[in-house]
């Protein structure tokens, strides 16, 4: 009979998703990827995740048999005790998929499913930069914001399963209009990088700086480094939002350390300004702020985590 020792690792995202073979161990062997674009289907994800992993399983010379579980990210409200995906963004415009039970059908292996940010903050947790910390935050500042919530080492998820949707969060200078579930929220707006692009958009003018009309929101923030007085004001406002969520949720759960994370959250100067704003409100507590050592794996390494649980329990 063949042992099962190895782990499957799945990042599912609006336009890519990713697959990694890890041993016990929680080390990636072999990974690939393939394009979602245009895919909303369940079914068709759950085959490409299949394909994914047949490949990876071939070129390796391992035995199906072999895999103990697969555990999966999905960005979206997702139930982790039954594994529905309650609802994702536009991208794949998911309602109650069953993606747990889905995933054991096509693998015929044990499989667990949660929210990507949460997955995210477990493979902080155990491989990156929180590791050895019970309580933290890890904040996925990309195209959107969201938070994974990690208290006396367990992951926070919330009576409904939104806990860490923070950006709905209402902090000064944000849009005070109710915004429905599922559309970008009043801090994303301000903080995610896609609000950050708009933003350029509507304050771009040729006699206040001398960088392009079209930037993304790490290139406004290398323009701050570089001097410009538009893109210096864009970062500072959002080092402030930034910095009242921070502050926020450190009187609300005390948590000591907050890992920035994704595209735009990674960018050192973001960190840096929101730190100082950060510092300049603590009082008992002083949380620090830390790029996340895992970068665009941390999702990934989340779910070979959330895999080793199952073989756990």
């Amino acid at each position: 009979m063949t042992e099962r020792k190895y782990l499957i690792g799945v990042d599912i995202g609006g336009t890519n998703l990713r697959v990694a073979l890890a041993d016990m161990k929680g080390e990636i062997l072999a990974r690939t990827s393939s394009t979602t674009v245009g895919v909303r289907d369940a079914q068709l994800i759950v085959a490409k995740i299949r394909q994914c992993a047949d490949r990876l399983l071939q070129d390796a010379g391992i035995p199906q048999e072999a895999v103990a579980a697969i555990g999966a990210g999905a960005p979206g409200v997702t139930n982790a005790e039954t594994g529905v995906v309650i609802a994702t963004s536009y991208l794949l415009g998911w309602r109650d998929v069953p993606l747990k039970a889905m995933l054991e059908e096509a693998l015929s292996v044990s499989a667990a499913v949660d929210n990507d940010v949460n997955l995210a903050a477990l493979g902080e947790s155990f491989f990156g930069a929180a590791a050895g910390v019970p309580n933290f935050v890890f904040l996925a500042v990309g195209t959107g914001l969201g938070a994974g919530i990690v208290l006396q080492n367990q992951l926070f998820q919330g009576a409904a399963w939104t806990a860490g949707e923070v950006g709905y969060m209402l902090v000064p200078g944000v849009s005070q209009e109710p915004v429905e579930l599922g559309e970008p929220g009043a801090l994303e707006n301000v903080i995610g990088g896609e609000g950050l692009r708009l933003q350029w958009l509507s304050l771009w003018n040729p006699r206040e700086t001398k960088l392009p009309e079209n930037l993304t929101a790490t290139q406004i923030f290398d323009g701050a480094v570089a001097g410009d007085p538009l893109a210096n004001s864009v970062l500072d406002r959002t080092a402030h939002a930034l910095a009242c969520a921070i502050f926020n949720m450190t009187l609300v759960l005390n948590t000591p350390l907050f890992v920035l994370g994704g595209s735009v959250g990674l960018h050192p100067a973001l960190r840096d300004r929101t730190q100082k704003v950060v510092d300049g409100h603590a009082r008992l507590l002083r949380p620090e702020i830390v790029l996340s050592s895992l970068g665009s794996d941390a999702q990934l390494m989340g779910a070979i985590r959330l895999a080793h649980l199952i073989t756990q329990r």
